[in-house]
């Protein structure tokens, strides 16, 4: 067996943080109070991790990069007819690229409609006054049913698959902390960039994302303002 890299550093710790960041919103969400000054910084958090994963999508390591994995019909079809070799399922297998971009679609659509959402209460997204009030009635009355809810289902059924590929022994939490996965042959399984060159990339990545949400909270303030 030979160890491959197969998920780069950055990858995996914006897998993790990530992971942390939409289990902190859920909790802090239920709890409501003074739990909802972190609801408001973990959302920005997660704003931030999605808009690095959407660039580090298209710059990141091989096996991190949306054209690698993306579950076109006939990845799809090879998959289920158990015919994909094994460098088409080094990353994600179709089934389970589907579900990532699930739930970085939900996860997406739940920032956006937090950032305009009102509990009516004590606390408002930062756009609010940006929208008229129609939009932050529907936007508040999805973030707090429908998105939350497929938020936490996504979380149920990304957590079953982990379970599930447990007990068959086809680990998928190892490789993600680790970054590296066992394969017969490495010929045709081409091994992720992961060098000081990339981490400072994806540095870089992660600041600029940083700086454009804070530019677009930074739109709220001076409507306030104004």
């Amino acid at each position: 067996m030979n160890n491959i890299r197969i998920w780069d550093l950055p990858t995996r710790l914006f897998h993790w943080a990530l992971a942390v960041s939409v289990i902190g919103l859920v909790v802090t969400a239920k709890v409501g109070g003074d739990a909802m000054n972190w609801h408001f910084r973990l959302g920005y958090t997660v704003f931030t991790l999605l808009l690095f994963r959407l660039v580090w999508g298209l710059v990141g390591g091989h096996w991190s990069r949306f054209m690698t994995f993306f579950p076109t019909p006939g990845r799809l079809k090879r998959y289920l007819s158990g015919q994909a070799t094994e460098a088409e399922q080094a990353g994600h297998n179709p089934l389970g690229a589907l579900s990532v971009l699930a739930m970085l679609l939900v996860l997406a659509l739940q920032v956006a409609s937090g950032l305009v959402s009102d509990d009516e209460i004590a606390f408002a997204g930062p756009l609010t006054p940006l929208v008229s009030g129609a939009v932050v009635s529907q936007a508040s009355s999805y973030h707090k049913s429908v998105g939350q809810y497929l938020v936490i289902g996504l979380v149920l059924l990304h957590l079953l698959a982990i379970v599930i590929y447990t007990v068959r022994r086809r680990g998928l939490v190892q490789p993600m902390l680790t970054g590296d996965r066992a394969f017969a042959s490495s010929a045709a399984v081409t091994a992720a960039r992961d060098g000081i060159g990339t981490r400072l990339l994806a540095l870089v990545v992660l600041t600029l994302s940083a700086g454009v949400v804070y530019g677009v909270l930074q739109l709220g303030a001076s409507a306030v303002l104004g």
